[in-house]
């Protein structure tokens, strides 16, 4: 991403979403805030009608069905309970109301993309600060590794520019990236470019995913290239298998996109 990509002052109309390619095909506040991330092209796209668009976090339970009736006995009815055994996923943080707020430096790790020469430190925060000193992570994203999807802005013509060349990855390709954690490797899956608005690319779910976006076209905050990957074991093979992966080109279409997002501190003030 860049100046005029990721959080920055240009705004532009937002044009059609490209089709997707990869292995995978198609199954699988102001002026900062409006150029934000290159994440927004008209920066409030999460907000929906003047209302908040991230999504509410959490869901209403489901009707219970009621016993069915007999006159076989006269024993209660009884409801069975069962409980998930699946772990919580990882609630983003909401994109920062200031695009250029002071964000302290800490290093998640390092991210290596052979095919286009870049080996870069991971940043923390998806501030233009952050961002300009390298690729960022969104914060409450999963971190390498991790159940859940690991998001990642970069610049493309700006600073470092690590993410310049996003579009020649290749299906297959491998992304390395390493923290205090271990060394986890990523396979391509594809690429796909989705509307400035599609905050969604960040969304979470039960398989080990990884997201790569920037700005396109470069020097352009209209659409985002985003590049999807997979987690590999230590045996180069894919941990989940194709049936758990989100689709390849999801966020790509142009209806409403949303976000479920970590809330705020509901007793927070900005007062004294």
């Amino acid at each position: 991403m860049d100046d005029a990509e990721l959080p920055d002052a240009e705004s532009v109309d937002a044009a059609p979403a490209a089709e997707p390619r990869g292995s995978e095909g198609a199954a699988g506040a102001g002026g900062n805030r409006r150029a934000f991330l290159g994440l927004l092209a008209g920066g409030a796209a999460v907000v929906a009608g003047g209302a908040v668009a991230w999504r509410v976090f959490g869901q209403d339970p489901g009707p219970v069905d009621a016993a069915p009736e007999t006159t076989t006995t006269t024993a209660p009815p009884h409801l069975q309970v069962t409980a998930s055994t699946l772990p919580p996923l990882p609630i983003p943080d909401p994109l920062p109301e200031n695009a250029n707020a002071d964000t302290p430096q800490v290093v998640l790790g390092t991210i290596e993309l052979p095919r286009i020469d870049i080996t870069a430190d991971i940043q923390e925060g998806i501030t233009l600060t952050a961002i300009n000193r390298g690729p960022g992570h969104w914060p409450n994203t999963a971190k390498p590794g991790q159940l859940g999807n690991v998001v990642i802005a970069g610049h493309r013509t700006t600073y470092s520019k690590p993410f310049n060349r996003l579009n020649e990855l290749q299906p297959g390709d491998v992304v390395t990236m390493t923290t205090a954690d271990g060394r986890f490797d990523y396979q391509v899956r594809g690429i796909v470019i989705v509307p400035g608005e599609a905050v969604d690319i960040a969304a979470q779910s039960y398989a080990h995913t990884a997201t790569l976006f920037a700005c396109h076209p470069p020097g352009s905050a209209r659409q985002r290239i985003v590049a999807k990957l997979r987690l590999l074991d230590p045996s180069g093979s894919p941990v989940d298998p194709d049936s758990a992966l989100p689709p390849l080109d999801a966020g790509s279409q142009s209806d409403d996109h949303t976000l479920t997002v970590r809330a705020g501190d509901p007793l927070a003030t900005n007062g004294t």
